[in-house]
């Protein structure tokens, strides 16, 4: 246990070192949170026991850069709170961490994203307020940020862990699968490079692509895509480049997250559907396999002798001893 809460809170630091390059407010406050997703992911892998993890590495995230000694525990507390809350929400929801249904991403969406992440952005933002790190006037925007980049977190990074931790080698898979595969991945980031580095407006662009890896490999190829696609535009957005450039940090934020959130939707919510169809139709194959077996059973010359109903055959046809 003592391995598992130090790997989650090493996992949880990593992540927020690399979500830490792309700050854009007070040095701490990121459109792409990646340690929400990734404590997320441990709690619905590990159980509720995983949370000294996360909150180890929240502390030591924290520490360096937090406000006050007392700030830094209520930001922590904060980014512990909100993915248990979030977990806790899904459980009650009947989550599956295959996300095979659409109810599932639902959860994922509305419960584990954007309700979840309410607790850490609204202490995280309070503690640096009442700290004077910043202005009361710029709560709102502040806030705004934390909550979208804990939300691109969950929507980004859970279902991209999810997706890898099912992962398995597939047996007798022809080889132009694979290809198939690495061209969705290369094309979609190929693509937006040029989408989000491009003064036109091409950001359209990847959604074929997302609706690409969605129908053909669900959410093990709709979760990297969506990857790729957000951390592509988080790059150029801290870079000021493409359609992300010459506006103010406001507009920017709306557009990007827009643009992220709509992404992760539609890799998400498309994938849990095919998946949830691909379901059904195997289902109804397995169901038709039992009802043809049963009439070979019933074939001329079979004996029924077995059979587990013969009542009809014993009484009378009048219904009379």
């Amino acid at each position: 246990m003592v391995l598992r809460i130090a790997a989650v809170a090493a996992l949880y630091y990593a992540g927020a070192r690399i979500g830490l390059l792309q700050e854009l407010v007070r040095g701490q406050v990121t459109p792409l949170w990646p340690p929400t997703g990734i404590a997320l992911a441990c709690l619905l892998l590990l159980g509720p026991a995983a949370w000294p993890g996360i909150a180890l590495g929240a502390l030591a995230v924290n520490a360096p850069i937090g406000p006050s000694p007392l700030g830094v525990v209520g930001i922590a507390a904060g980014n512990t709170l909100a993915p248990l809350c979030a977990f806790l929400l899904l459980q009650r929801a009947d989550f599956r961490i295959s996300l095979d249904r659409l109810r599932d991403a639902l959860a994922l969406v509305f419960l584990g994203a954007l309700l979840g992440m309410l607790i850490s952005a609204t202490i995280g933002t309070a503690v640096l307020v009442l700290a004077g790190a910043l202005p009361s006037d710029a709560f709102w925007p502040a806030w705004s940020v934390w909550w979208t980049g804990d939300a691109m977190g969950v929507l980004v990074i859970t279902p991209l862990l999810l997706a890898l931790r099912g992962v398995r080698m597939p047996r007798e898979v022809r080889p132009y699968r694979w290809l198939e595969a690495a061209v969705l991945l290369v094309g979609t980031a190929a693509v937006t490079l040029v989408a989000t580095r491009s003064v036109a407006a091409l950001l359209f662009l990847v959604f074929p692509f997302l609706i690409w890896a969605a129908l053909r490999f669900q959410l093990a190829g709709a979760a990297p895509c969506s990857f790729i696609v957000s951390v592509l535009a988080i790059k150029a957005t801290a870079e000021d480049v493409g359609p992300f450039s010459g506006n103010s940090l406001l507009t920017q934020m709306v557009t990007l997250q827009a643009f992220n959130g709509t992404t992760a939707l539609t890799a998400l919510l498309l994938s849990a559907i095919i998946a949830e169809r691909n379901n059904t139709r195997r289902q109804i194959e397995r169901v038709c396999t039992e009802l043809a077996e049963v009439v070979v059973r019933l074939a001329p010359g079979e004996n029924f002798g077995n059979w587990p109903s013969r009542r009809h055959d014993e009484e009378p046809p009048d219904g009379r001893g």
